[in-house]
């Protein structure tokens, strides 16, 4: 791949999840890719501080989950351009939704649809789960995956040239 230099922009980024730092120059089609991962990420429920009172967890899980259609899809339409490796917009994402995002998704989904499962008709979803045991767990595992993913979202931005 050839890469015009006048479209080049060193960046250097502090990543997620334990994943270090990287640096490279990012071209235009990283940069507008980040871009896109960022507004997807940013506008999610599961990266904004909830209250103990707000929101719903499945919720939370959902707009999580849809993460991985969303950035899959993100990478597709912006081709190998974004690169796989550990300096690029393509392989930060990858490794976020591998090592930060699914581990999270497969401890906490299946434990909630067991507990969704067992709801009375009389009793709404939400005020279900609040009776769930484990709820204030998730609650608290959630608000450290939401620092995680800021840092994400910081990371997306400095590559997009929109420092949040």
């Amino acid at each position: 791949m050839t890469r015009d230099p006048a479209v080049l922009k060193k960046v250097s980024v502090s990543l997620p999840f334990g994943l270090g730092s990287a640096e490279w120059e990012a071209d235009s089609t990283e940069r507008h890719a980040a871009w896109s991962l960022y507004v997807e990420l940013v506008t999610r429920i599961s990266v904004q501080p909830l209250q103990e009172d707000e929101g719903i967890m499945r919720e939370a899980l959902n707009s999580l989950y849809s993460l991985f259609g969303t950035t899959r899809e993100i990478l597709r339409e912006a081709c190998p351009d974004v690169g796989a490796s550990h300096n690029s917009v393509g392989g930060l994402a990858i490794a976020v939704l591998n090592q930060g995002l699914r581990p999270f998704l497969t401890k906490w989904h299946p434990n909630l649809q067991v507990w969704e499962a067992q709801r009375p008709d009389d009793i709404s979803p939400k005020e279900y789960e609040r009776q769930w045991v484990e709820e204030p767990q998730l609650r608290k595992e959630l608000e450290t995956l939401r620092g995680e993913l800021n840092k994400y979202a910081q990371a997306l931005a400095q590559i997009a040239g929109v420092e949040s």
